[in-house]
């Protein structure tokens, strides 16, 4: 099993820093390059640069009253639950689908009811 991650290409876990404009203010953010990639695909759904995505989901998680405290973990949970959901069905990793079109309020559901099943089934 530990060979699927002890072989991979170690440049996905090189850490690197990319300085971007955020709402006017001059910011850095370091994450590994794996998560650089995710980023990227996700970007190129939608037609935007990672500068792009990444000022667009700070902006958005502050709409939504999120704690921006550690934002650089929130970009790396983004890219977890981007993969996830494309592993577990809900999405394609298609790019020519911008995730702008997809019906998120209905994942989020079917995602929850989900979760209520292994729930259920965690405490039987």
């Amino acid at each position: 099993m530990c060979q699927l991650f002890i072989n991979a290409d170690p440049q996905l876990w090189q850490s690197k820093t990319r300085s971007l404009r955020i709402d006017g203010v001059v910011t850095s953010i370091r994450l590994e390059q794996y998560f650089w990639n995710t980023l990227q695909e996700i970007a190129q759904r939608d037609g935007i640069n990672v500068n792009q995505l990444i000022t667009r989901l700070y902006l958005e998680s502050l709409d939504a009253d999120h704690d921006a405290g550690n934002f650089t973990s929130f970009l790396r949970v983004c890219c977890a639950r981007y993969l996830s959901l494309a592993a577990d069905g809900y999405l394609q990793r298609d790019t020519n689908t911008p995730l702008a079109q997809v019906n998120a309020s209905e994942i989020l559901q079917q995602e929850s009811l989900l979760s209520d099943k292994r729930q259920s089934r965690l405490l039987s």
